[in-house]
């Protein structure tokens, strides 16, 4: 019944290692909120803006792949990203 879904990213290979642990899985659906779950594994929660920025650079690298500018794909999710917490559109529950 439950496996795993054929959309699913493959994951990367130092998931491999016995001390590798997923952090962060989100699930986006057209016309919907995004859903999330994570877990926190530093005591630090300053990792997460280390974390996240790094994934904003990761985006902004594969719309690179696709035609878009990498400077200007980055510049727009950190448009979005501050317009997001200057009033958010959504509660996270």
């Amino acid at each position: 019944m439950f496996g795993k879904p054929k959309n699913d990213l493959s994951p990367p290979p130092n998931a491999k290692s016995a001390k590798a642990v997923e952090v962060l899985r989100v699930w986006a659906e057209p016309g919907t909120a995004q859903q999330l779950v994570l877990r926190t594994t530093r005591k630090e929660p300053g990792a997460w803006g280390l974390l996240l920025a790094d994934v904003a650079r990761h985006a902004a690298k594969a719309y690179a792949t696709e035609g878009l500018p990498e400077a200007q794909a980055l510049d727009r999710i950190l448009q979005l990203f501050q317009a997001e917490f200057a009033e958010r559109t959504g509660t996270p529950s």
